[in-house]
C-alpha cells in the first residue's frame, strides 16, 4: 500500500500543498520531512501525539523524519488555535519541557537507526540578528496575506501581539533552514498549522527557486464520537508522563474508549495493520471488549512498555473479577471524619467537585 494511501486510510490528511505531487515524491525515493512539537509543557497529552503517529507511518515507510523540539518558537508561542495569548516561559523552563519532551518523542518515533532526527530550533533561532532576519526573511512576507490566515483571523477580534505576529516568520524559517541543511521537503502538522505550512513552502520556493519541491500535509482536529476533544476527560488531560497519568489510568482511557470510536482510534494511535484492524473493529457485542483491550494494550505499550502494559491489564481483569491485586491504584484518607462517599470519590481524581459541603 502507498504511504499516502495508508495515511488517508487511518485518517491523517484533511489538507495537501497538492496530493499527485506528493505522491510522485514519496514515489521518487525516500523524502525527508519534519514535524514540529512545541514545549509548553515537559510533557505530551495523547492529542499531542497524532502528529508524531503520522510521522511513525511515513517513518515505516521507509521515509526519513526530523522532529523539532521548538525551544527557540517556544519564546514567542504559537497563536495558532489559542483565543489569547500564551504565557511566556522562561528559557530555563524550555530547556526543562524539551528534555522531558524528547524522551517521549524517542517512545513513538525510532531515532536510533539512523533513519530519524530530533532537532531544537534554539540552535538556529535564539542567535538570529533580528535586524538581518527582517531583511532576508522579512521581506518575502505579505503583511496582507498573513492577516488572511485564519489562525490571525481569529484573534485580530480579540488582539493579536506582535510577538505572535513574528510566530509564522519562525516557523516558515525552520521549514527553510531544514530544506538546506538536511534536504527536508515536507511538513506535516495539525490543520491548525495549515497556514504556517504554505507559509513556508513559500518562503523556500523564493529564497531557493520556485522550482524547488516541497510540500505540505495537515491532519483533521481529532474529536470523540461525543465531540469531546481527544485526550480529554472530565479529571483533565490524558498525558503520557506516567508521573501526572498513572500507567492504570492511561490503560483505562483507552478501554473505556466509545464503542464508535474503537476502530478510529486502532487506527490513528497504533501501527496495527490495516486487515487486523478492520477484524478488530468488526467486532460487535460484548467482543469489542477485546477490541478495547487491544487497543489499550497496544498504546500503553508503546508510551510506557510492555511489562507495564501487561501489568495494567493484568490489574484491569483483576478488578472485573473482583480479585485483590497490588497493581490497582489505591486512595488513603488521614481522618473518616465528616467523610463522604463524594468526598472520597472527589479526593481520589475520579471526579472533579467545586468543593466540600461546609467547606
Amino acid at each position: 500500500m502507498h504511504v499516502l494511501d495508508e495515511l488517508s486510510e487511518r485518517g491523517f490528511v484533511k489538507q495537501t500543498t497538492g496530493l499527485d505531487a506528493l505522491r510522485a515524491a514519496c514515489d521518487a525515493g525516500p523524502i525527508t520531512f519534519y514535524v514540529g512539537v512545541d514545549p509548553t509543557a515537559d510533557s505530551m497529552h495523547i492529542g499531542h501525539s497524532i502528529p508524531l503517529m503520522a510521522a511513525a507511518i511515513l517513518q515505516k515507510h521507509g521515509h526519513k523524519p526530523i522532529i523539532i523540539a521548538g525551544g527557540g518558537t517556544a519564546m514567542i508561542g504559537d497563536p495558532s488555535g489559542k483565543t489569547e495569548m500564551r504565557e511566556l516561559i522562561s528559557r530555563e523552563q524550555i530547556d526543562h519541557n524539551v528534555a522531558g519532551l524528547s524522551a517521549q518523542i524517542r517512545k513513538l518515533i525510532d531515532l536510533d537507526s539512523g533513519s530519524g532526527t530530533l532537532l531544537n530550533n534554539a540552535d538556529w533561532i535564539l542567535d538570529l540578528g533580528y535586524i538581518e532576519f527582517l531583511r532576508t526573511i522579512g521581506r518575502h512576507f505579505s503583511v496582507n496575506r498573513m492577516l488572511a490566515a485564519e489562525a490571525y483571523k481569529i484573534r485580530l477580534e480579540k488582539g493579536l501581539s506582535f510577538i505572535e505576529f513574528n510566530y509564522q516568520l519562525l516557523q516558515a524559517y525552520d521549514f527553510l533552514v531544514l530544506n538546506q541543511r538536511h534536504g527536508c521537503t515536507l511538513q506535516i502538522g495539525g490543520d491548525d498549522q495549515w497556514g504556517n505550512i504554505l507559509a513556508g513552502t513559500d518562503l523556500i520556493r523564493r529564497v531557493q527557486g520556485h522550482e524547488t519541491d516541497v510540500h505540505g500535509l495537515t491532519f483533521p482536529l481529532i474529536t470523540t464520537a461525543s465531540g469531546a476533544k481527544m485526550g480529554k476527560t472530565a479529571a483533565g488531560a490524558v498525558w503520557l508522563d506516567a508521573e501526572r497519568t498513572p500507567v492504570f489510568d492511561f490503560y483505562q482511557y483507552w478501554i473505556n474508549t466509545d464503542d464508535r470510536d474503537v476502530g478510529r482510534m486502532l487506527r490513528l494511535f497504533t501501527t496495527l495493520e490495516l486487515d487486523r484492524i478492520a477484524e478488530l473493529e468488526a467486532l460487535t457485542g460484548p467482543a469489542i471488549n477485546d477490541a478495547k483491550a487491544e487497543l489499550a494494550w497496544q498504546v500503553t505499550a508503546r508510551i510506557h512498555g510492555k511489562d507495564a502494559a501487561d501489568q495494567a491489564r493484568d490489574a484491569a481483569r483483576a478488578m472485573v473479577r473482583g480479585d485483590a491485586t497490588d497493581d490497582l491504584p489505591t486512595h488513603s484518607v488521614s481522618s473518616l471524619d465528616d467523610l463522604t462517599v463524594v468526598i472520597a470519590i472527589a479526593d481520589a481524581g475520579l471526579c472533579r467537585a467545586a468543593g466540600r459541603p461546609g467547606g
